[in-house]
């Protein structure tokens, strides 16, 4: 993006993370509805500013997310969206608590301090109980029980972890190795913790901590004793996550609402200073739910309204779509349908060419019927991944909304790492990807189709 966009993007942020908007961001020239063209230049453009060095990788909850935020709500501005309804800006914000420890985690059994003991993942609550030790291969023989240790050699340490999480373990030991020290690296150092909604409680989760091989041999000797896991550290710091909005009223109030959405943030820096660019995940959703606004703004009014939503804070835990769908500027009952964009950056080899994987294909017709009206999109190649689960559709879909994600290649390997960089998109992909969706959008906008869930297929909370 050029200096000039750059600093008007700067000039109307009015102190960190809270954007205000005094003027438009400059456009192009809007050619006739019926002759749109998506050009690869404008999507380069947004791609450009949003993973470029300026923000740092859009960070979840950061002042670069809303910078991110601030530049997608003055490209809305100019393209003629509205405020959402009941909306006064183009921004909606809410507060993420964050949890963190300052200073270590203490782990004790029968009264005696664990040394070297280290906790990797945490979920912010301490625990007491009885230790169980497992020392078998057989993740399938793992014991239902709160607090244990790990003790095998022919077993990972997080296929350990895992099975015992799915048994709902509070707490895990595990033996230090490879593996878990390059999660540290990669951690900074520092635990993983929680964040959550200003006004809610973090999730009930599965706590890991590490020991080195001496501790674990102790440890295998003391099944049956008393365990007290505490962190005297631990703080909490509120910080602030930004989603983007814009509407195009309906011509009839009755008709209901489309949304598209994208999230704006990504991974941010990491503690050793590189910069996680988010070129693909989720720039190129976010260039597209903007180049989709763009091209439905131009011409007639169409017969629904359509919001248009880039949502902060996925990264962390989908925080900027659960906020929004706790606080919709319209009920979420006149949303007939949410399509969220994620990941368009590449071609999946395992689809015909130009074709991008819709999730949860099945469960509602909604899939269908665009590909029937010139959408390439068709089901996902990956069930095994659970897709449909793993994005910001999916806190609409628990809310009954008939929400879905379009993807290009879910699986790429530049997935969260620093090359995931616009030099290693196919922005040709893009463009006819995104224009491969307007002429369906217009339809949906325009017609009485009422999307719903097939039987089955409407998540549950």
């Amino acid at each position: 993006m050029n200096k000039a966009i750059f600093l008007a993007v700067a000039a109307v942020m009015v102190s960190p993370g809270v954007p205000a908007f005094a003027q438009s961001a400059p456009v192009a020239t809007a050619a006739p509805a019926k002759d749109w063209v998506v050009k690869p230049q404008w999507i380069a453009a947004h791609e450009r500013f949003l993973a470029g060095p300026e923000l740092r990788g859009r960070g979840s909850a950061t002042h670069d997310e809303a910078v991110a935020a601030a530049y997608v709500a003055s490209q809305f501005e100019g393209y003629g969206l509205h405020h959402a309804p009941g909306m006064d800006r183009y921004v909606q914000q809410a507060k993420i608590v964050r949890l963190g420890l300052d200073g270590a985690a203490q782990l004790g059994v029968a009264g005696k301090p664990v040394d070297g003991a280290a906790l990797l993942i945490g979920d912010g609550r301490e625990a007491t109980g009885t230790l169980a030790v497992f020392s078998g291969d057989d993740l399938a023989a793992l014991p239902d029980t709160d607090i244990i240790a790990i003790d095998s050699d022919n077993i990972s340490a997080f296929d350990a972890y895992r099975a015992a999480s799915a048994k709902g373990a509070r707490l895990v030991i595990v033996k230090a190795d490879e593996q878990t020290k390059r999660l540290s690296e990669r951690f900074g150092g520092r635990a993983r913790m929680p964040s959550y909604l200003e006004g809610a409680e973090p999730e009930q989760a599965t706590s890991l901590v590490t020991v080195p091989a001496e501790a674990m041999k102790a440890l295998a000797a003391a099944g049956g004793q008393a365990v007290a896991f505490s962190l005297p550290g631990l703080v909490r710091d509120t910080k602030v996550t930004t989603n983007a909005v814009g509407y195009l009223p309906g011509s009839d109030p009755q008709a209901g609402v489309i949304l598209f959405s994208a999230h704006l943030d990504h991974l941010g820096m990491r503690p050793d200073g590189t910069m996680m660019p988010g070129a693909n995940d989720d720039a190129s959703g976010t260039t597209a739910v903007l180049e989709l606004a763009h091209a439905l703004a131009a011409g007639k009014q169409h017969r629904r309204g359509i919001l248009f939503v880039a949502y902060g804070s996925e990264e962390i835990g989908g925080f900027g779509s659960k906020y929004f769908g706790a606080h919709p500027p319209v009920p979420l009952d006149d949303i007939i349908a949410n399509i969220e964009v994620e990941m368009i950056g590449a071609q999946d080899p395992k689809l015909p060419d130009g074709t991008m994987m819709m999730t949860g294909f099945g469960r509602s017709n909604l899939g269908p019927a665009l590909a029937a009206h010139g959408a390439l999109v068709t089901k996902d190649p990956y069930p095994e991944q659970h897709f449909f689960q793993r994005s910001d559709n999916y806190s609409l879909a628990l809310k009954g909304v008939v929400a879905h994600t379009i993807s290009g290649w879910a699986v790429v390997p530049t997935y969260h790492s620093p090359k995931d960089t616009i030099g290693n998109l196919d922005i040709g992909f893009m463009a006819k990807a995104i224009q491969s969706l307007i002429g369906p959008a217009r339809w949906l906008a325009d017609s009485d189709f009422e999307p719903e869930w097939n039987p089955g297929g409407r998540p549950k909370e």
